[in-house]
């Protein structure tokens, strides 16, 4: 089967066919005015170089950033909250807490849906799902009716633990859509039926807030397609990793919001099996972000709760949670397109803000003039100019006007210095962030292998490896077009999480199974198909504490009932729990009770697990046999802190088992590896390229004097 993946980021638009491990690939600039557009411009370009035609196509999947931009740009629908009487202000009062306790002019995010448009209802139902007040039928009605009257297009029903008895919000739900069956409607008991209403109410928000604009874009984009001839089944990339079908994410966008980023991961991990790799740090930059990554044991780091559109230096808190399955990334504005200034108090800054694809970085001849990233890099010696994504030809001399005039004459440095500075900065960001997200998770960096893709993840990995203090970085095969890559190696699955609470020493054996098989069939009727794999997991913590860990159910724990089974799940619950608390911290409390608060499923259907992977382990390399190489480039060295000679080496002329020592930069249509001074490459079978650095090499650069002709 022919396949297909494409990833539209800020920057660059990508593009991969899939002719049975044979990879034909196109990176594009996406068009943000119409980001189908460039999508389509790959498709052709990837259909035209592999000679496939569009009914030849098995199957296309698809990643976006569009559900993520418009939440933090605030370009979402005009969205109404239905909540129960007394909390409307709930998405306002948060955590109530201040994320920085210094900063005295600090200021929240916004919500997504201002205070006029979040109504109340008169209802209420208890945690364990008890109706203590059945709900206002007339007010609920007058809702309704007046929804069309404001002229909104999306309805978000956060109903106080609807995760426990749903009733009240089925019934709302009928109302809406009797009286404006047109608008978008999120359920917060479907799209995140957990405790913790601050959580569920922002999520439902946020997949309200989004669904109009997705479901137009996704219905246009699959058109589009048909238009082309790709009649296939088309699926979308979920943040946690898995594939879903078209309509559940028309349902649920909000689970898209890192649908990009998550297909990265993928592809390190599959890499990092293919090689052995137990320990990884997967490294990913574009034109508009980069994100990092831990992988132990070739699985990605996950979570069920992250923030979006973190407003304050990017500082936990600052943004809104969504609660949702997703692989656990940490995201910084560090992009080849990330612009560079210098403050009021003349503090060199590099990013949030990208100059994204239009008009692109200065060196780009689009009419851009803010210094970024790749012009940067491209006065560093880092990028051969005439060998560059999307065949843009670059300009060395719009890039080192822009560094001068915007950083150089404040700074008081030359182009080729503030150039220095300018990397230097966003390398170090880039460390920073890989740092805390480290530590934050309790684990060490320094025995890792870095996997570095993306358009500009190469260029920058050695030495962001050298300030971790790690020796060892690969590069897969198509580097450039990482996340696209990855899409394909992605299984078909749904993960559905509800809270029901319970003590470990006094389980409900039947309320457990009715939960557990009632996500699981509807897991299995949105995936089709007849086979399936299934994890089941429950979230536990001792009484008292604030936040749970997961612990895997057994496939046939809940088949026998009765005293002596409970006691016995019960036994294994406790064994199992300790066992991995005792992982994270070291001991554990003895006698101290136990309580479940969630419940998960996950479901996999087995045809696409079971599919012979993609992954770049066992993709055909289209390299060559032998090493070949053309003239140098003047490269900063940062090891030395001197101007060196880097042989320019084409990355086709780079066949399995080839070896060379750096300095030399391996250049391809979508990006460029820098290996610096030092540092020893090797290509693997499959076309990856492995580098490593002497242990003696300092891990800090050093800094070359003014004049020195850098």
């Amino acid at each position: 089967m022919i396949r297909m993946a494409s990833d539209i980021g800020g920057t660059f638009t990508d593009v991969v066919l899939d002719a049975d491990g044979t990879l034909f690939t196109a990176k594009v600039l996406t068009t943000p005015a119409a980001p189908e557009e460039g999508l389509l411009q790959g498709v052709t370009q990837v259909l035209a170089a592999s000679g496939a035609a569009p009914g030849e196509i098995g199957q296309f999947i698809h990643g976006t950033t569009l559900a993520t931009n418009a939440l933090i740009e605030r370009r979402g629908a005009r969205t109404v909250q239905i909540a129960t009487a007394g909390f409307r202000d709930v998405l306002e009062m948060a955590h109530e807490n201040r994320f920085d306790q210094y900063d005295l002019s600090m200021d929240r995010a916004p919500p997504l849906v201002e205070r006029a448009l979040r109504w109340e209802v008169d209802e209420r139902i208890a945690a364990d799902g008890r109706v203590l007040r059945p709900m206002d039928e007339g007010q609920a009605r007058s809702l309704a009716t007046r929804l069309l009257d404001e002229g909104v297009e999306a309805v978000a029903v956060t109903l106080m633990h609807a995760y426990a008895n749903p009733a009240h919000e089925r019934r709302m739900a009928e109302l809406i859509l009797a009286a404006a069956p047109g608008l978008a409607l999120s359920l917060s008991h479907e799209v995140s039926p957990e405790i913790r209403e601050f959580e569920r109410f922002t999520t439902t928000c946020a997949n309200a807030y989004v669904q109009p604009l997705m479901s137009r874009y996704l219905e246009a984009l699959s058109g589009r397609l048909s238009g082309l001839g790709l009649t296939c089944p088309f699926y979308l990339v979920a943040s946690s990793g898995d594939l879903t079908d078209l309509a559940t994410a028309m349902a649920f966008p909000v689970r898209l919001v890192e649908s990009g980023p998550a297909g990265g991961a993928i592809l390190a991990a599959e890499l990092a099996r293919a090689h052995g790799l137990d320990r990884v740090l997967a490294f990913d930059m574009g034109g508009t972000t980069a994100k990092l990554c831990l992988i132990d044991d070739f699985k990605p780091q996950t979570t069920r709760s992250f923030e979006v559109g973190r407003m304050h230096e990017n500082m936990k808190g600052s943004g809104f949670p969504v609660r949702i399955p997703a692989i656990d990334l940490v995201e910084i504005g560090s992009g080849g397109g990330s612009i560079a200034r210098v403050d009021e108090l003349g503090r060199l800054l590099v990013g949030p803000r990208s100059a994204g694809a239009d008009p692109g970085p200065a060196c780009y001849g689009r009419g851009g003039t803010s210094p970024t990233v790749t012009d940067a890099d491209l006065t560093l010696g880092k990028i051969d100019p005439g060998r560059f994504s999307s065949g843009v030809s670059l300009d060395e001399a719009a890039a080192r006007r822009a560094l001068g005039e915007e950083i150089g004459v404040p700074l008081g440095l030359e182009p080729s210095l503030a150039a220095l500075a300018v990397a230097e900065m966003v390398d170090e960001a880039m460390a920073s962030a890989a740092r805390v997200h480290a530590i934050e998770s309790g684990k060490s960096l320094e025995e890792r292998t870095l996997i570095a893709f993306g358009g500009a993840a190469p260029l920058h990995a050695a030495n962001l490896a050298r300030k971790l203090g790690m020796a060892s970085v690969v590069v897969p095969a198509h580097a450039g077009v990482g996340s696209a890559l990855g899409f394909l190696s992605a299984p078909l699955a749904f993960e559905q999480a509800r809270s029901l609470y319970m003590r470990h020493d006094d389980l409900d054996l039947p309320r457990i199974a009715d939960a557990l098989d009632a996500m699981s069939a509807a897991a299995r009727r949105l995936l089709g198909g007849e086979a399936f794999v299934e994890t089941r997991l429950a979230y536990m913590r001792y009484e008292g504490q604030g936040h749970e860990i997961t612990v895997a159910l057994a496939p046939d724990g809940l088949t026998a009932q009765g005293a002596a089974a409970r006691e016995s799940l019960s036994r294994r619950l406790r064994e199992a729990f300790e066992e991995r608390y005792r992982a994270l911290f070291g001991a554990v409390i003895p006698g101290q009770p136990l309580e479940i608060l969630t419940w998960s499923v996950r479901v996999e259907r087995i045809e696409a697990a079971s599919r012979p992977s993609k992954g770049p382990g066992r993709h055909q390399a289209s390299f060559g046999a032998g090493e070949a190489t053309r003239e140098a480039r003047r490269v900063y060295d940062p090891g030395s802190g001197a101007l060196l000679d880097y042989a320019l080496t084409p990355r086709e002329g780079l066949g399995p088992g080839a070896t060379a020592r750096g300095p030399l930069l391996v250049t391809e249509s979508q990006t460029t590896t820098v290996v610096p001074e030092g540092f020893d490459l090797e290509v693997l079978a499959d076309g990856a390229l492995r580098f490593t650095r002497a242990p003696a090499l300092s891990p800090s650069p050093a800094l070359p004097e003014e004049g020195s002709g850098l």
